[in-house]
């Protein structure tokens, strides 16, 4: 199963889920997908959704998937990461309303570029290609361990300051 999120803000993230839609129309995913939209207001037609749901349920969805697609906010990528399952980032942007900042950029880079996640590009043109080296095996992907309760933010800083 594929688990999406996108969390509780305000900010509707359409182009995603209309992504996932043509994916799944054209026959590129086939795995039934479970969909937490938020605020979105485009409606899914080939998998299962809601609005939004419980924390236990959000907990429950991680432990039954085995893709994560999750935006840009660390605490979703964490607790996916900590389940051991493959991310799948994708980045909300200001530009299309989908957030007030583009923050969420430096955050799937930050993962991306140590190897936990994949990132979908910006403007998602590839997110079929990152299901697919999930699917085939050559996602490169390295196993997230958290020995360090201040990894991430180390991570992130570390990141950050090379970068930005």
């Amino acid at each position: 199963m594929i688990f999406v999120t996108v969390g509780s803000r305000n900010y509707p993230f359409n182009r995603l889920f209309e992504k996932i839609d043509k994916l799944y129309e054209k026959g590129l995913l086939t795995e039934p997908m479970f969909a937490q939209i938020g605020t979105s207001t485009y409606v899914p037609r080939n998998y299962s959704y809601k609005d939004f749901i419980s924390p236990e349920e959000f907990i429950k969805k991680i432990k039954e998937a085995d893709i994560v697609v999750t935006h840009g906010a660390s605490g979703s990528i964490m607790k996916a990461l900590n389940a051991r399952k493959k991310v799948i980032a994708v980045t909300r942007l200001e530009k299309y309303g989908e957030h007030i900042n583009n923050h969420q950029i430096q955050n799937n880079e930050a993962f991306s570029s140590n190897g936990y996640v994949l990132m979908a590009d910006l403007e998602l043109t590839d997110l079929e290609e990152c299901f697919k080296k999930i699917e085939d095996g050559t996602d490169g992907l390295i196993p997230w361990e958290n020995k360090d309760p201040l990894a991430i933010v180390n991570l992130i800083d570390k990141f950050i300051q090379e970068n930005w």
